[in-house]
């Protein structure tokens, strides 16, 4: 050997919020209302004990209703990191969309533009990367990207209802837990 080490390249989960990791209560602007869904904290140290970077990536149509602001959004998620526990911050990076459906889009997905961003950012390859939501738009950003993608059922629509799922052979689980407990021996 020559003293050298070699270092393992880094997975990337890209994970949706609402309806992925918390109960979606629809506009959420209440820390309180956080509610994680059962085995999401496990499963998110898993997937940080198997070196995964773990990136939030959210539309919040919310702020660009002006229902809520930035500062509500944030705050949401500061709760959902303390209900994470481990070491803080939770996310390597967090991407909050604000944009409505009917504004101008920047990074409300199904753009791509986040993932392709980080995946830049931190030099991944994209096979090496995976998002994790629960409707059509979560699963539109990841194929654009060119990225895996998998859909959980703890949303509001069953997703393996959806074209653009059943269409890519998209694999569906009951929660995000057993989606870790399937890819990440969780």
């Amino acid at each position: 050997m020559n003293g050298l080490s070699i270092q393992p390249m880094s997975k990337a989960l890209f994970l949706d919020r609402d309806g992925t990791l918390i109960v979606d209560k629809v506009y959420l602007s209440d820390p309180e209302g956080v509610e994680l869904f059962p085995g999401v904290r496990e499963a998110i140290q898993r997937a940080r004990s198997l070196g995964y970077r773990l990136f939030l990536f959210t539309n919040q149509s919310g702020i660009g209703r002006g229902y809520y602001t930035l500062e509500d959004a944030l705050r949401v998620n500061a709760r959902l990191d303390a209900l994470l526990g481990g070491p803080q911050p939770v996310f390597d990076e967090v991407c909050i969309a604000p944009e409505a459906p009917d504004q101008p889009t920047v990074y409300r997905k199904p753009s791509p533009r986040f993932i392709v961003e980080t995946i830049a950012r931190y030099g991944f390859a994209p096979g090496d990367c995976t998002m994790v939501g629960d409707s059509a738009a979560d699963i539109g950003a990841a194929l654009a990207a060119g990225i895996r993608a998998a859909a959980v059922r703890t949303g509001k629509v069953d997703p393996s209802s959806l074209p653009i799922v059943t269409e890519n052979q998209i694999p569906v689980f009951d929660t995000f837990a057993a989606w870790a407990a399937s890819e990440l021996g969780a």
